[in-house]
């Protein structure tokens, strides 16, 4: 009589548990990888903003300079909110408020969500 070994058609329990601790592990290890998303998504829209905002200023001191009824006046960092497309900032942000005289440039501010801000430059022009 020959003895016949029985075919295997699952999974161990020492294979069950090893696959959930790996789970386990690697959701440890990802899910507070998610919460920072979020925070480095809204200072990633910032530095956005805030690079629209630079170059909108750098584009209208250009057209301004070569024809006077170009473009829009420049005497203060919030006036460069109305040089976007659309002539507003986008919900949720604001512009620190600083003065800038003809042909100088500084660096201004503005605020996102969360309190993330990010700098630009412009430069005044009248």
């Amino acid at each position: 009589m020959s003895i016949q070994q029985k075919k295997s058609l699952g999974f161990t329990i020492i294979e069950l548990v090893i696959v959930i601790a790996i789970l386990g592990i690697l959701a440890a290890v990802a899910i507070p990888k998610l919460f920072n998303i979020t925070s480095d998504a809204q200072t990633a829209a910032t530095s956005g903003v805030a690079g629209a905002l630079g170059s909108a200023a750098a584009e209208n001191y250009a057209v301004r300079t070569e024809k006077s009824t170009n473009g829009g006046t420049v005497a203060n960092c919030t006036d460069v909110g109305t040089l976007l497309q659309g002539g507003t900032l986008p919900t949720g942000y604001s512009i620190t408020s600083a003065t800038i005289s003809a042909g100088s440039t500084i660096s201004c501010t503005v605020s996102g969500p969360s309190s993330t801000t990010a700098t630009f430059s412009a430069t005044g022009i009248s």
